[in-house]
């Protein structure tokens, strides 16, 4: 089954501007169905599960991970064998969060948790090695992120279909204009979307 599942990082949510602009892409395409964009819990183990269950539901749906949705889609991708597009994906999240733990706000939802140290245990037992089967991945990085250093993830995809574009941002800026590309990696026709102005997103 032609499906996507798309991941969204920390703090944000199905609201984000690249969730937004998927859902109403898939949605002017008849595809709704074949979408699912989970608002995700902020501990990882209750995340992991809803999107075990969203898969469970897709068959083997593409898997499109934005920042640490980029690391819980490589984890899946590895455990299902499945495709995954990855966007500014974190790296080894759990090694990065020294003195941020605490409170926490949703950017869209504004919930407020806090982030302790269960948080990045659960985050350290999904850690898994490079992909051995880089032609299941893409990835798509942009140099001026400014909340990850594009690098690490260039390093460890490396052997990847990697995609580094100077400049943008951690959002990845002109994402609308390549939701195309996503389309056609998770297996619809490009009849479907060919009538569509992509930038009005």
């Amino acid at each position: 089954m032609t499906s996507i599942l798309y991941i969204h990082g920390l703090n944000s949510s199905p609201a984000s501007t690249k969730a937004s602009q998927l859902i109403r892409a898939v949605q002017h395409a008849d595809l709704s169905a074949q979408l699912r964009a989970p608002a995700l819990h902020h501990h990882p183990r209750q995340a992991i599960e809803q999107l075990q269950a969203a898969i469970a539901e897709l068959g083997r749906p593409l898997l499109v991970g934005s920042s640490l949705g980029g690391y819980y889609a490589t984890y899946l991708a590895q455990q299902h064998g499945l495709d995954a597009l990855l966007i500014n994906p974190a790296v080894t999240p759990h090694k990065r969060f020294d003195g941020h733990l605490g409170p926490q706000t949703n950017h869209y939802t504004g919930e407020t948790w806090q982030l302790t140290h269960d948080h990045v245990q659960a985050l350290a037992e999904l850690e898994v090695a490079p992909p051995r089967d880089p032609q299941r991945y893409h990835v798509w990085l942009q140099t001026a992120d400014e909340t990850l250093d594009y690098r690490h993830a260039q390093a460890y995809y490396a052997g990847c279909t990697l995609d580094i574009r100077e400049g943008g941002d951690h959002s990845y800026q002109g994402f609308a204009e390549r939701l195309p590309e996503i389309l056609s990696l998770a297996g619809f026709a490009p009849a479907i979307w060919q009538d569509f102005d992509f930038s009005t997103l």
